[in-house]
Parts: structure tokens; sequence; C-alpha cells
């Protein structure tokens, strides 16, 4: 996997080529017309005390800040596709991932993908910041393991063992140890304010929205990703999170299990409305039309992930 980094990727739209591509994709010419006139005639100061600088008319980017900004880059860059079936390009609006399935130890088709995105970027003005791109490779042989650095533009990509995607901890072995002591150890700040609400004499129910939104919030994240394939320490190291925090506000609170389950059958009802979801597929009705088809799964990873685990909570 290559996590790909931007220089400031909103500030290097080039209008006239994003409009282009609203005119391919079939939007109203209006709009067109007034999204190229927002763009290319914004005028920005720079305040330093009570100076203002002088105004300067920027032809470039889209305004920092802005609700559009992150609509109109994930448009600029829809055309930015992977040209191997074996790889992916994974984009949530400026976090570019690309993700080769490298088999028989050739990674061609993976490497001409990497040039590819970096040509690619150098045709519409965006430019890769190869010092803070990582590369992390998953490989569970247990010989032939040795990979050689990638390159882009002649400089080396540095590889790590771990690295933070969406506010998710990722390793080269799959677990989600470090992920969990990341999440425990900022749900633990975060109990220093409850505590303080509620010596505040703040209400339970204030102090249980405050605990839904900061810190709920953060130890359940992506946790349909995840919880199933913990630690039994690591559960019970988040779990102790919840209980600690039932203390503070006095009452009971919902179980990591019970948001899990909900959360699992929630997404997996969301898959199989969707025809459209590029795992619809996997979510199939027998012909009976009463249970869904079983993943057949050789390793405990694979049992204990997404989909298997969602399709054994529908049938349930």
């Amino acid at each position: 996997m290559l996590f790909v980094d931007y220089s400031s990727a909103f500030n290097t739209i080039v209008p006239s080529m994003l409009d282009v591509k609203l005119w391919a994709l079939g939007l109203n010419s209006l709009l067109c017309s007034w999204i190229l006139d927002f763009l290319s005639r914004f005028n920005s100061v720079v305040r330093m005390g009570s100076n203002i600088s002088s105004s300067l008319t920027l032809n470039t980017g889209a305004p920092q800040g802005c609700v559009l900004s992150p609509l109109l880059y994930s448009l600029y860059t829809h055309d930015c596709m992977a040209t191997h079936s074996s790889n992916t390009i994974i984009k949530f609006a400026d976090d570019t991932t690309v993700v080769g399935l490298i088999t028989d130890n050739n990674k061609t088709a993976y490497r001409d993908e990497v040039h590819t995105l970096s040509r690619w970027c150098q045709e519409h003005n965006l430019f890769l910041n190869v010092s803070k791109t990582k590369e992390l490779v998953v490989d569970f042989r247990r010989s032939g393991r040795e990979h050689s650095p990638i390159t882009i533009n002649g400089a080396p990509v540095e590889r790590v063992s771990s690295f933070k995607f969406l506010c998710v901890h990722i390793t080269e072995e799959l677990t989600w140890s470090v992920h969990n002591e990341a999440v425990v150890k900022k749900a633990h700040q975060r109990l220093f304010f409850l505590r303080r609400l509620r010596k505040f004499g703040m209400n339970r129910h204030i102090l249980t929205r405050f605990y839904t939104s900061t810190v709920e919030s953060i130890v359940t994240g992506c946790i349909t990703a995840w919880y199933d394939n913990t630690t039994v320490r690591d559960r019970k190291a988040l779990q102790r999170v919840v209980h600690t925090a039932s203390r503070i506000i006095g009452g009971e609170l919902p179980s990591l299990q019970e948001i899990y389950v909900r959360r699992c059958v929630k997404k997996a009802w969301r898959i199989i409305r969707d025809s459209s979801h590029p795992s619809h597929g996997l979510l199939s009705l027998l012909p009976s039309g009463r249970r869904y088809r079983s993943i057949r799964t050789r390793t405990s990873r694979l049992h204990d992930s997404f989909f298997p685990q969602a399709i054994r909570l529908l049938n349930s």
C-alpha cells in the first residue's frame, strides 16, 4: 500500500481544467461557468494585527475552509483511476492510497501504477510530497519477503511498519494493538473533561451527550473494520474506558460489543440495498431466500473480519 501525500492539494486545482472535467461529467453549463468564475476571480488578503495587505486575485486553487473545496477536488481527480486490474486507487478528498496485489513476486504492475500516478499528477498540477508519502507492505509469507524500495521521481519512498489512515492505525501484520493503544490513550484524555463537567454539576443527560460525541466516537471509530480481530487484552482495555465513563456519568452505557453488532448489521443492510456497492455481491441470498451465503475462510484473520461476521449476524 502506498499512502500518497500531496503538497497543498486544494491550492493546486486548475479551474480551466476542472471546467473541462465538469462539462464531461454532464453538469449544467451555467453551473460550470459559475464554478469557473468562483475559482478564477476570488480575492485574497493577509491580515497581520491591524495591518492588511493589498488584495491579490488568485486564479488557481480552491479556497481553504470552503465547503465546496473537497467536492471540487474529488471531481477534479475523479479520472485518476487504476490502470491494472490487480491495483486499486482509494481516494477520500485529498487522501489517496494505491493498493496493489503482488502475485508470484511480480511487482511490475504495482510499480507501473505508481509511475502512472506520478505522471498524472504532473499533468494536473498536483505535487507529490515524497518525504511524507509512505509505503506499507503486508506480507504473511515465511520466505521471500525481501522488498526493494519504490521510488517516485528518483526519490525513495520510506517504508513503515504502521500508518494512520483516516484515523485508523494500520500495521503490516494487520493487527490492531497499535490502534487500540492510541485510541485508549486519547479516550482517557477526553475523560478528564468529562470529570470536570461532573464536578461543575452538569446533569446526566449533558454528560452522556458529551461522552457520546467526544469519547465514544473515538473508541468506536471504524469499529466494524477492526473490533472482532482485536485481542482479549485490547478489548478489556477498551471496555475499561466505557466502565470508567459509566461511573463518572452515574448510569449504564452501551458496551462496545453491542455497538459493534449494531453497526455491523446496519452496514450490511446498507450494502445489500445498494446494488452499486463494490461488495454488494458478497452478501447474496441462498436459493431458499432466507439465509445469506457464507464465505469460506481458512484463517482466523479472515473469519473474524467484517463480511463473514456480518453474514453470521444476519443469519442469526
